[in-house]
Order: C-alpha cells, then sequence, then structure tokens
C-alpha cells in the first residue's frame, strides 16, 4: 500500500475544485493499493481555495519557521498546511505506509520543483510542506504528473 495526492486518483480536491487524475495510479487505487490524501484538505482548506504558493523558502523552511505559505489574497495559510502535513504523517504511520506519491509543483506536495512564491508561474528547487514533513519523518517520495 502507498499513499497518493487525492487528485492524482481522480478525487477533485485541488484548489481550483478540479482533480489531475493519473491512469496508473488510479489503477492502484480501484485495486485497493492506494491510499488517497489530500494535505490541504486535511489541513481545514476548502475545496476550491485561493492558489497558494511558499515565500521566502520551500516546505522544509516553513517547518523550521523560516517561511510562510500565502494564498493569493495575501492571507497567511500556514498553519493549515503545516496541519495538514502533519495528520499526513500520522495517517501514513498508522497505515503503516512508507511511501508516498505526491502532485508535482503543489505547496504541498511538490518534490524537487515547488513555485517561488510570486504567483508568477516562475519555479525554483524545493519541496512542499507535506514533502518536507514526510522527508523528515523517514517516508519516501516521489513526484507525479496528472496523464492530461
Amino acid at each position: 500500500m502507498i499513499a497518493v495526492s487525492a487528485c492524482l486518483l481522480g478525487i477533485c480536491c485541488r484548489y481550483d475544485g478540479k482533480a489531475q487524475p493519473n491512469k496508473e495510479l488510479k489503477e492502484l487505487f480501484e485495486r485497493g493499493e492506494a491510499l488517497p490524501i489530500c494535505p490541504e484538505c486535511l489541513g481545514g482548506l476548502t475545496v476550491p481555495r485561493n492558489p497558494c504558493e511558499i515565500r521566502g523558502g520551500d516546505g522544509f523552511d516553513v517547518i523550521d519557521g523560516q517561511a510562510i505559505v500565502a494564498a493569493n489574497d495575501g492571507r497567511d495559510v500556514t498553519h493549515e498546511f503545516v496541519l495538514g502535513a502533519e495528520k499526513t504523517v500520522i495517517l501514513l504511520k498508522e497505515n503503516g505506509i512508507t511511501e508516498c506519491v505526491l502532485k508535482s509543483r503543489s505547496p504541498s506536495c511538490g518534490v524537487g520543483i515547488i513555485y517561488d512564491g510570486t504567483f508568477s508561474g516562475k519555479r525554483i528547487e524545493g519541496n512542499g510542506v507535506t514533502a518536507a514533513m514526510l522527508i523528515k519523518h523517514g517516508i519516501r517520495v516521489r513526484a507525479a504528473e496528472a496523464d492530461e
């Protein structure tokens, strides 16, 4: 059993209220081999919600209190992102899951590349808050894209 970003499984939980399904991962879910997670929803954010990006670093910096997660309207949603990441770790540990496939570029789930915090579409190296939290807890993460 692995955990997978719920939007990659066809669940409409992205900030824009849509899903971005990945056929291969969706088939795993349909066979009962993937646990859907949406850290942003677990942290209390709604669907839909304003787009969010990390300002001042990446997910590790957010966890260390050196950066924030902000919505495009300026609202600080750092607490919700950290809470969702913490709940994700608990959920995975309770289910004995040691691997998680996460949606690329997300401020929660991004692995290796995220947006730079300016809402300009510019990408930088770094991990989202949940990806960073999972790495800190020894859970293997990898990125996946939607099939589109």
